[in-house]
């Protein structure tokens, strides 16, 4: 586990406080910033005068920053002309297409990459794992530009980098070597593709995923498609690794749609080696079979979400939106109580934070000021009706919500927050 990057020096566009912000137990305090960080929290008390510099929240919701835990920055076509959606048979039909349209891409990876960064901070989420294409065509071109857009926008947004070998590990020529470059040039994690259903091999993909993870310090988050049985002996298999590793904490598995294809018997076997080990899992709702999100939980396996692609080549849709993320996977997973729209909340926010190792992620003294007023007055509310983001921090600084082509904008400094 690691903390985010260290706030940025503490600059005069930061608010000393926000009042009468409503948390997401409830109540409605006033939370005072200092040095980039949450310095105290207080029940808000109507006599008490406001604090010079502070913003009042008017009662609106305050959450910690959202948490994109699986983007794929370097793909979308955000930035770019409208790209009509070119439907494909399979997997591998997907990856050549994809390939083929990379050849007529007139906007660099760079441009359509921080288009959608900003959307993203202007939308309140605070920190993303992104997966970044390192396979024989682009080598280590994408993750490059990815890792000059962290550093732009280090004051903004925090942005985990992981080497995804999309076009294979052990079947595609020279991968190895490129994974090996990418964790030592700065990619955070190591990915993994099918390890069955497209290398054909799982335990040559998994040995060198693992083995290269281990050498240079670094988590594992693999994409797993492949369903039913097969899906879940290789959950499992990973999950051995992990635990064997002493890795647990620091590995997860994207997608893993066979926890949501196979019987109860094999999923409660399979979630109890994951739970054991400390293997998360992502899901982003998809349209075929998803994980039973509370099924997980209550298994303790820690579960957390992505946006996954976002108007790219694989997908014409996507907002950035990660409330509206939430929405998403709780209407397919039938959630409507409180308490469930509550465990979607924290697909995004906690659980996701504590995926990609945020340890100073929340609303406690202590952590840092990433965080975002919505126009909610509860956490139900907030996942439910699609709210405007009202105000974006990070590290104490205001940094949204501003349109994606006006950043920066003058920054408020007092008054209500809308």
């Amino acid at each position: 586990m690691s903390e985010a990057p260290a706030p940025p020096s503490p600059a005069p566009d930061g608010p000393t406080a926000l009042v009468r912000g409503t948390l997401p137990d409830g109540r409605t305090a006033d939370v005072h910033l200092r040095d980039g960080r949450v310095h105290a929290v207080e029940d808000h008390d109507p006599g008490r005068p406001v604090p010079p510099g502070a913003l009042d929240l008017g009662g609106a919701l305050l959450l910690p920053a959202l948490v994109d835990g699986h983007a794929h920055l370097d793909k979308t076509l955000l930035g770019a002309p409208w790209r009509p959606h070119r439907a494909t048979a399979d997997l591998r039909e997907q990856i050549a297409a994809e390939r083929a349209s990379r050849r007529t891409e007139e906007v660099p990876v760079a441009e359509r990459a921080a288009a959608l960064a900003r959307r993203m901070v202007s939308l309140g989420t605070g920190h993303v794992r992104s997966h970044v294409d390192v396979d024989p065509d682009t080598g280590l071109d994408h993750l490059h530009a990815l890792l000059g857009v962290r550093e732009d926008f280090r004051d903004r947004l925090g942005i985990q980098l992981v080497a995804f070998p999309q076009s294979g590990v052990v079947t595609a020529p020279g991968v190895a070597d490129l994974l090996d470059a990418a964790l030592a040039d700065g990619a955070d994690l190591i990915g993994g593709l099918d390890p069955v259903g497209f290398d054909g091999d799982a335990d040559g993909q998994l040995d060198l995923v693992f083995r290269l993870a281990v050498r240079h310090g670094k988590g594992v988050d693999l994409h797993l498609h492949d369903g039913g049985e097969t899906g879940t002996a290789q959950l499992r298999d990973i999950a051995a690794r992990t635990a064997a590793l002493g890795l647990g904490g620091t590995v997860a598995v994207s997608h893993a749609y066979a926890l949501g294809d196979v019987d109860d018997a094999e999923l409660d076997r399979t979630c109890a080696a994951l739970a054991a080990a400390g293997v998360a899992i992502m899901t982003n709702g998809p349209s075929g079979p998803m994980p039973p999100v509370l099924r997980l939980r209550e298994h303790g396996v820690r579960v957390f979400a992505g946006s996954d692609n976002i108007r790219d080549t694989w997908w014409p849709y996507g907002t950035a939106d990660m409330l509206e993320r939430a929405t998403i996977i709780g209407l397919r997973a039938g959630l409507m109580t409180d308490a469930e729209l509550a465990a979607a909340a924290s697909l995004v926010t906690d659980e996701a934070a504590a995926a990609l190792g945020l340890t100073a992620h929340g609303l406690t003294p202590g952590s840092r000021a990433d965080l975002v007023a919505v126009a909610a007055g509860s956490l139900a509310e907030a996942v439910a009706a699609h709210p405007r983001r009202l105000l974006v921090l990070h590290g104490g600084r205001v940094v949204g919500p501003f349109a994606d082509d006006t950043y920066p904008a003058p920054v408020p400094t007092a008054g209500a927050a809308g």
